[in-house]
């Protein structure tokens, strides 16, 4: 089978396998922007001067390699691009997602997998919301929702809420500020924030999913979310894609679909900036070699989802 694998009707036909396992060649960065418009790439490049001289005011430095004056500098802003220039399925790597025959009870689209310049990138967003990597990461994003929905018709994007705990220590949601970014590059999209913790108390428990295997990160969302009073009719027999920052085990996207579903919403798929490989992937409930076929097996695990 060739490097696009086959994808069932109604589900995202955009199916590449784990780029760990069939690496991409190398592609030579023709621009610093990763649009193909001259007129964005024209803005992106005023965009740039303008953090440059922001950057003499206010120093800073990049995430990944600590180089002086930008939070995500040229080279490592280009290696972010090349991570994710290939979006691939990813559910099989998410036992949540898939039944014990192999069968896939929710199709995920990855921007890419969770290691190097990504993975530094998306943790230290959600650390501290710079909005340099805002850009660059919500346009990644933007590309595996562009893979996700193409061909199925049209669609609304829920984002997984954040919870209370993580809000008030951030200050915002990760995946809704991504989303703003996405809306920009697919304004015929539109975002449906219906999706709400279910929990009655302004703070929730302490400790989130870092550490937790399969079980334990099922057992912890299991009926953690719902769609918000009065807003029902929002998503009621609407095609629905979930979106959300990590893939880890699947159980929190498989927790929003189970709410979704209950609203009376046609969820079709989902879509993660970044895919890593489960704690107990090696364990009891992956998919058998035939399930998994060319897909793809995903890199190691992160060092934690921490909501």
């Amino acid at each position: 089978m060739g490097n696009k694998a086959r994808a069932s009707a109604g589900t995202p036909r955009t199916v590449r396998v784990d780029p760990d396992l069939v690496p991409a060649a190398e592609w030579p960065a023709m621009h610093r922007s990763g649009h193909r418009s001259t007129l964005l790439r024209l803005l992106d490049q005023a965009a740039g001067a303008a953090g440059d001289l922001l950057a003499l005011a206010v120093p800073v430095d990049c995430v990944c390699c600590g180089a002086e004056d930008r939070a995500l500098c040229i080279p490592c802003g280009r290696n972010v691009r090349r991570l994710t220039r290939q979006p691939f399925r990813a559910e099989q790597g998410a036992p949540a997602l898939v039944d014990v025959g192999g069968r896939v009870l929710l199709p995920v689209v990855a921007a890419g997998v969770y290691r190097e310049e990504l993975a530094q990138a998306l943790l230290s967003f959600k650390r501290h919301g710079q909005h340099q990597l805002a850009d660059s990461l919500g346009r990644a994003l933007a590309v595996a929702v562009r893979a996700a929905t193409d061909g199925t018709g049209p669609a609304c994007l829920v984002p997984v809420p954040t919870s209370n705990a993580a809000f008030l220590k951030r200050g915002f949601s990760p995946v809704h500020l991504l989303l703003r970014n996405v809306s920009r590059h697919m304004p015929i999209l539109s975002v449906e924030n219906v999706l709400e913790k279910s929990g009655t108390g302004l703070l929730q428990l302490p400790g989130g999913q870092k550490g937790l295997d399969r079980g334990g990160r099922a057992s912890r969302v299991r009926g953690s979310m719902r769609v918000r009073r009065r807003l029902h009719s929002r998503v009621a027999g609407r095609r629905c894609v979930i979106v959300d920052d990590v893939l880890t085990t699947g159980a929190t996207l498989a927790e929003a679909a189970r709410a979704l579903h209950l609203a009376g919403a046609v969820v079709t798929g989902a879509v993660v900036l970044a895919a890593t490989r489960p704690p107990d992937s090696a364990g009891s409930g992956a998919a058998s070699p035939q399930a998994r076929g060319d897909e793809h097996d995903l890199e190691k695990n992160k060092p934690g989802k921490d909501e």
